[in-house]
Parts: structure tokens; C-alpha cells; sequence
């Protein structure tokens, strides 16, 4: 599952959880722990349930997503996260050339992974949360050689869901920078 910091991104990976954790497994997420302790434990517990695993975003968070994908089990992040250097690529994003991860595309890629695209727009006057899916509208190459296309059709479809609320967009990392 991919969705950018679109809306109520946490609530995401919680409704799944509670709805299909126990018909078709787990949910692990990928995440960035918090360098202060303090913040990194209010994160760890309100993030902890039943039917949801974390995943540090390391070479050991990846390879628990993996074994996650390979279980049958299903896996979320968020796409428009800056990734270390030499683990992205330049692709397109709202007309500007956006250092892009790699990492959903090679996942799908290495275990047939079906990629669906999830966000959870906020309701007006704290009503609550609509959950929303749709496939990814294009295909990602099925060559793991085609990165950068990879990307730019994340990255596409990354602004397929931001144009449908933009005013929930919300994302302050500098993706442009280089």
C-alpha cells in the first residue's frame, strides 16, 4: 500500500489493521524512528496494535517488508519520503525533477507484490476518516533495470491522489534539493 502524506496518513495503516489484519495478516509499515527517545516512544506506542508491525527504515526494516510480501502479508509507506542518497532516482513530480525512492517499485518487483494506492482523507469539522484505495493507474515496469521509470510512475500516481484533495497535501522534506 502507498500513499503520500496525504490527509491522515497514520490512519491508514490503524483501519487496515482493525479491518483486514484478521482475514489476510499483518500490516507492516515502514517508518523513521524519531532521534529524540522520548518521541520515539510516544510514536512507538500510538503506532502499536494488534495485526500491525513497524519496520525502521534500514536495511533490516526492508528486509522484514520482504519477508512480510513473501508471507502473503501486506506492507504500507510512503513514497514521497527522501531517500538516502544513491537509493532514489530523478523522476518527475508536479513539473519539477523530485529525488524519488525506489524501494515500492523494487519491492513489487522482487515478490509480484500487487501495488494499490490508500490515503485517508480527513473529514470536515473532525467528523472522522474516509479510507480510500485504488489500483495504481499505470503499470510499473516489470523490467527491476527501469528505475527511474519506476519512479516517475510512482510519482505519477503520487499526484493522481494529491490533485484529488490537494488541500491535504501536506509534506515539508525538500525532495528538489541536490
Amino acid at each position: 500500500l502507498l500513499t503520500p502524506h496525504l490527509g491522515c496518513f497514520e490512519i491508514c495503516a490503524q483501519a487496515y489493521a482493525e479491518r483486514f489484519a484478521a482475514q489476510y495478516g499483518p500490516i507492516t509499515v515502514l517508518y523513521r524512528p524519531a532521534k529524540q527517545p522520548w518521541l520515539r516512544e510516544v510514536m512507538e506506542a500510538s503506532r502499536g496494535r494488534e495485526g500491525l508491525a513497524t519496520a525502521p527504515a534500514s536495511l533490516a526494516g526492508v528486509r522484514q517488508m520482504i519477508r512480510a510480501l513473501r508471507r502473503g502479508e501486506t506492507v504500507g509507506l510512503l513514497p514521497d519520503q527522501v531517500p538516502p542518497e544513491g537509493q532514489g532516482e530523478w523522476a518527475p513530480f508536479f513539473g519539477q525533477r523530485a529525488y524519488t525512492m525506489t524501494l515500492a517499485a523494487r519491492l513489487a518487483q522482487q515478490t509480484g507484490a500487487v501495488v494499490l494506492l490508500i490515503w485517508g482523507e480527513r473529514l470536515p469539522r473532525g467528523q472522522g476518516y474516509v479510507v480510500r484505495f485504488q489500483p495504481l493507474p499505470e503499470a510499473l515496469p516489470g523490467d527491476a533495470a527501469a528505475q527511474a521509470e519506476s519512479a516517475a510512475v510512482v510519482n505519477r500516481a503520487m499526484e493522481h491522489l494529491i490533485r484529488q484533495c490537494p488541500q491535504q497535501y501536506l509534506w515539508g522534506y525538500n525532495r528538489y534539493k541536490q
